[in-house]
């Protein structure tokens, strides 16, 4: 599929992930995978908790921004609490980000960033299931499965 942005950080596609049933080795529980829409460049932060989401969010729009020297356009993300609260929704609106939601109970809407978040869980499962390390090494595999 043809992206619709013609250069990076038009469009950025957000997604939690988590709660995973082991804690990492750092005790992290859930990722952030968020992937630029032009260039399909996937980063990751992973949390302890869902509530860490919106200042970390702010911190890696700002990060962002000036490490590429260009502006965020538009966020895509699900209906979740974690993307939907007054302080992001404040924080973009005060620097021109629009934010689109999905429609409830439909993920495929945002499936640019589904699809990355079930590709790293299994590429990430299958690493630790065939060098047989522990599970508590999960956020190390799947920070691995998203470089290559």
């Amino acid at each position: 599929m043809l992206s619709s942005c013609n250069k990076c950080l038009e469009l950025i596609h957000m997604d939690f992930c988590g709660p995973m049933r082991t804690q990492s080795i750092n005790g992290k529980k859930y990722i952030l995978v968020m992937v630029d829409e032009y260039s399909r460049y996937t980063w990751l932060e992973f949390l302890r908790t869902k509530s860490e989401a919106p200042d970390l969010i702010i911190k890696f729009i700002k990060k962002i921004q000036v490490l590429m020297q260009s502006p965020v356009k538009q966020l895509r993300s699900d209906n979740g609490t974690e993307f939907k609260n007054a302080t992001l929704q404040t924080f973009l609106e005060s620097i021109g980000i629009s934010h689109n939601f999905s429609t409830a109970m439909a993920p495929q809407q945002n499936g640019v960033v589904e699809r990355k978040n079930r590709t790293l869980v299994e590429v990430a499962q299958t690493m630790l299931a065939y060098s047989e390390l522990p599970m508590f090494l999960w956020a190390e595999a799947v920070a691995t499965a998203s470089y290559c």
